[in-house]
């Protein structure tokens, strides 16, 4: 189903880009640090994705970037920009017992991002229509890698329930999602990554209020680093560390 190789050698002025091996449908898709000229691109695909919400202004963009470089991506296919994905790094016990997305992203400039803390945290993630699931599953992987990279504990992935207002007086959120992982609804936006290796935790109600088709809520899925080790610093603190002198 196609592999993230690094395009770059170690040592190469570009390391914030990979490649993904072509995958059925799809093309040749790569995978790179968003930059502030993708701005447009990005702000297309959340109009495409989700209309209704509002979408994220330069500023935020900026300050996302400022705040967690490595964990903003942008999927390229062979004519635009096709997906996009963007994250940052919190304390999930902090956020745990009621989850926000406007609290645990600081309404959305990342000033809560904690470089020292344990959970990658996906803030949105975004594909184009009709360009399949891998898209989708670049980013997983991609997101798995850094997790791996910054020895981080999880990733946790709040996935919308678009589907939902639609059967909100037939049945609870919670009731809904556990459909979708049985099979007796569908929803690819909880499907794509159930079939990425992500399990199925439960719903945050009121994430997003804003998010009529959902009726503000989201599964909560987890994936689980099978390469953490608590007794080791996150990778990136590995760089600050004093040094002994012989």
């Amino acid at each position: 189903m196609g592999s993230i190789i690094e395009v770059f050698p170690r040592g190469s002025p570009r390391p914030d880009a990979w490649r993904a091996v072509p995958l059925p449908g799809d093309g040749h898709l790569r995978v790179r640090q968003a930059r502030l000229e993708d701005y447009a691109a990005i702000r297309a695909l959340q109009r495409e994705a989700a209309p209704h919400l509002p979408g994220s202004s330069l500023k935020q963009l900026e300050s996302q970037r400022l705040a967690f470089a490595e964990g903003q991506l942008v999927v390229l296919g062979p004519d635009r920009i096709v997906g996009s994905a963007s994250t940052l790094i919190v304390d999930w016990n902090d956020h745990a017992q009621a989850p926000s997305w406007r609290e645990a992203t600081g309404d959305g400039s990342f000033n809560t991002h904690d470089a020292g803390a344990r959970t990658l945290l996906c803030a949105e993630l975004l594909a184009a229509e009709g360009r399949g699931p891998g898209v989708a599953r670049s980013l997983h992987r991609s997101l798995r890698r850094l997790a791996r990279k910054l020895n981080l504990r999880r990733i946790v992935a709040p996935a919308r329930m678009p589907g939902y207002h639609g059967v909100r007086e037939e049945m609870s959120p919670e009731l809904y999602a556990q459909g979708v992982v049985w099979g007796s609804e569908s929803s690819a936006a909880l499907q794509a990554p159930l079939a990425d290796g992500f399990q199925y935790c439960g719903v945050a109600r009121n994430y997003m209020p804003e998010d009529l088709e959902s009726c503000g809520h989201a599964a909560l899925l987890v994936w689980l680093n099978p390469a953490y080790s608590p007794t080791e610093p996150p990778a990136n603190l590995e760089a600050v560390r004093p040094r002994k002198c012989a």
